[in-house]
């Protein structure tokens, strides 16, 4: 079950997700079945890539609908590519569009984005996830396959991309990228879920563990390069990116990873602050959505719901000086220009 779930299942209270995240006695396990029909330049799965007639449905709490606004942003796909961005809060059943005049997604019309998986699959039973693609004509969502996703938008997609956007997906880095990815999401972007869902002492034991072997790697890792792979800027940071800047926020108390914050870590601090300081990362960020939605839908390791006032978050705007180490960080390619006109993140919850 990911971040962004919700089920069609009542819980014993209305709606409430309790008992949703934590089983008792196990470690977690992330549910990792999603909708695999992918929009393809030769439309072979029906959905043929074309301007304007998809809708990215993300909201800006989950890391991993946050990973497909940075690239779509980074690759300049706004005009190909309309963005629908839920509230922070969901219940049992869906994410819903609360920040949207009436409730309504303006383009889709729906309430609850399990309307779209309904008219794809009626009565949809596996987990109502973000980000999803919307057809827009039919209403009905095409895929939730997230990691899919951002690697379609730099290759299926590559006839709408912006000039001088950058190569997040380069050849001659692919295999290297790989593997990376493939340790930093088992490691640290589903390790930090491992540790704040985990059912038992052993399971969280083993999960912290885990988790901080591989944050010491990164830490050693960055020590010798600006960025992850190669000197540039790849869909590799962006997948790093969207948990550390989630770290001090939530994972350090809400998921007891505390065994030091990211700001105690000098490089992979400056690595985050070196990110978000770029055209297309922080400026994709909302802190305030980030913790409501963490400490109220995760009723079962935060049955309060109280959400934290701190951290402080003027940090992220210090220098990094991670410039020393060189790299280019677009490559041949260069910067987004601004956040478009009503996409921006609400003054007051970026860092500040």
């Amino acid at each position: 079950m990911a971040d962004s779930t919700a089920t069609d299942q009542d819980n014993g209270s209305g709606f409430s997700t309790r008992g949703a995240y934590v089983t008792g006695g196990t470690e977690y396990t992330r549910d990792t079945n999603y909708i695999e029909t992918r929009i393809t330049r030769d439309g072979r799965d029906g959905f043929p890539v074309e301007a304007g007639r998809y809708r990215l449905i993300a909201a800006r709490a989950c890391p991993w609908a946050n990973r497909t606004i940075i690239v779509r942003r980074l690759l300049g796909l706004e005009d190909a590519i309309s963005l629908g961005t839920p509230g922070p809060t969901h219940d049992a059943r869906s994410w819903t569009f609360d920040l949207d005049p009436d409730g309504r997604d303006p383009v889709l019309g729906i309430e609850r984005l399990q309307e779209a998986f309904f008219r794809r699959t009626p009565g949809y039973s596996r987990g109502i996830t973000v980000p999803a693609i919307v057809d827009i004509p039919s209403g009905a969502v095409v895929t939730n396959n997230f990691p899919q996703i951002t690697e379609d938008f730099s290759t299926e997609w590559r006839d709408f991309h912006r000039g001088g956007a950058p190569a997040l997906l380069p050849a001659e880095h692919m295999e290297e990228m790989r593997a990376v990815n493939k340790r930093v999401f088992t490691e640290i972007n589903n390790g930090v879920y491992r540790c704040g869902f985990a059912g038992s002492q052993e399971a969280y034991d083993a999960a912290y563990d885990r988790l901080w072997t591989a944050m010491d790697w990164l830490e050693d890792r960055l020590s010798r390069q600006r960025y992850l792979v190669g000197d540039t800027i790849t869909e590799a940071d962006v997948r790093l990116f969207t948990t550390l800047v989630r770290f001090d926020a939530v994972y350090h108390g809400h998921f007891k990873c505390n065994r030091n914050k990211l700001t105690e870590m000098p490089n992979l601090w400056g690595y985050a602050r070196d990110l978000f300081q770029t055209p297309g990362f922080g400026d994709t960020v909302d802190f305030e959505q980030i913790k409501a939605h963490y400490y109220i839908v995760h009723e079962d390791i935060n049955p309060t719901g109280i959400v934290p006032k701190g951290p402080d978050l003027s940090g992220w705007l210090t220098e990094h000086d991670r410039e020393q180490l060189g790299g280019r960080p677009f490559g041949n390619g260069t910067p987004p220009g601004p956040v478009r006109s009503g996409e921006e993140v609400t003054p007051g919850h970026g860092a500040r």
